[in-house]
Formats: structure tokens, C-alpha cells, sequence
């Protein structure tokens, strides 16, 4: 499936005790998301009691190749956070997972076999087999 070739408009500002807010496209933004999954992200959102801030997207160790990639809701950014403004979307990134996520894309796709986010991520030298972690 394609991925789609529009940016959403992004931002980063200085948010919460220290954390670093951008608008994407904009340089600095360690993570890009797809309309596509902008709009998943917030139908999910929108499901939450109640709506969470924001989604966290990270890099955390484990799985067979080193790295997995996590994403989960947050009430509120950290203070080592970056802050990438998606229009309404805020997604916080830590200053670690920054490091890992830089120039990654973020798409959804559904196929007839299953759906869910894809992680495109240029840093990436390798993933295990079953596409679940990967390494640097």
C-alpha cells in the first residue's frame, strides 16, 4: 500500500517544565505522522474516557533484534519531552526515543490480511522476522 506523500502540518513549542514543542514539518520534529494515522490516533483518542493530552510514540529496548517501538496515551508531556504538534495532535517523544525515531514516518494501513500503525524509520539496519523489533 502507498504511503501517503502529504505532511500534516506540524510544530515544535516549548511546553510543559522543559519540554520542547514543534509544529512538523518543521526541522527538529523527530517523528513524522500520515494523515492516515493522524486521523486513526484521534478516532481512537476520541473513544478514551477521559481524552488523554496527547500520544506518546517511543523506542524501548526488548524483542529479538534490540528495539520495539511503542505508542501509548499520555495525560501530559514530560519534562525532557519533545512536543510534535499535528494540527490538534500533540505527540510526545522522549530525548531518548528521539534519538532512535529521528526521519521515521508513522503511517495506518489496512490490507485484507490486518490493519495497525507502520513504522517507517531510515535508521533502522535490520528487524527480526516476525517485523516486531528491530535494531540500529
Amino acid at each position: 500500500m502507498a504511503t501517503a506523500s502529504v505532511t500534516p502540518n506540524a510544530e515544535v513549542v516549548n511546553g510543559a517544565a522543559g519540554a520542547e514543542v514543534v509544529e512538523a514539518p518543521k526541522s527538529g520534529a523527530p517523528v513524522v505522522l500520515t494523515p492516515a494515522a493522524i486521523t486513526k490516533v484521534k478516532e481512537i483518542m476520541a473513544t478514551q474516557d477521559p481524552v488523554p493530552a496527547g500520544l506518546r510514540i517511543g523506542v524501548v529496548g526488548g524483542g529479538c533484534s534490540g528495539f520495539q517501538y511503542s505508542m501509548s496515551f499520555e495525560n501530559a508531556a514530560g519534562m525532557m519531552d519533545k512536543v510534535v504538534k499535528f494540527d490538534d495532535l500533540k505527540v510526545f517523544v522522549d530525548a531518548t526515543s528521539a534519538m532512535y525515531l529521528n526521519g521515521c514516518t508513522v503511517d495506518y494501513v489496512e490490507t485484507l490480511e490486518a490493519a495497525g500503525f507502520k513504522f517507517e524509520n531510515p535508521q533502522v539496519k535490520s528487524t527480526c522476522g516476525c517485523g516486531s523489533s528491530f535494531s540500529v
